[in-house]
């Protein structure tokens, strides 16, 4: 599946990349620029990035969960991750808000 359409970037190599990084260091916070930047990309539209976080959570949790980490340590760091996604759609929409306003005026 196609994640990003303005790289082509593939589901499975956003997934193969957040493996490595956390292989790297487990506890590390993967956002969608880490990713890309791991991957020698760059954030186009950036329309992707919503997409790009839902899999970093999924992928973080499972990894977590095969090497066994106890549920009190995947907790918060999955909860930190989805925090850091819901700040970041928030400015998102307030920036569409913002832009639909000026269009408006």
């Amino acid at each position: 599946m196609i994640v990003c359409s303005c790289n082509v970037i593939m589901k499975k190599e956003i997934e193969e990349v957040i493996v490595s990084l956390l292989d790297e260091d487990a506890w590390q916070l993967i956002t969608p620029g880490v990713v890309y930047h791991a991957m020698k990309k760059r954030g186009r539209c950036c329309g992707c990035f919503p997409n790009v976080i839902s899999i970093i959570v999924d992928v973080t949790e499972r990894y977590h969960r095969e090497i066994e980490t106890p549920d009190d340590k995947i907790i918060p760091f999955i909860q930190k991750i989805q925090a850091e996604h819901q700040r970041c759609e928030t400015v998102r929409m307030l920036a569409r808000q913002a832009k639909m306003r000026r269009a408006a005026a």
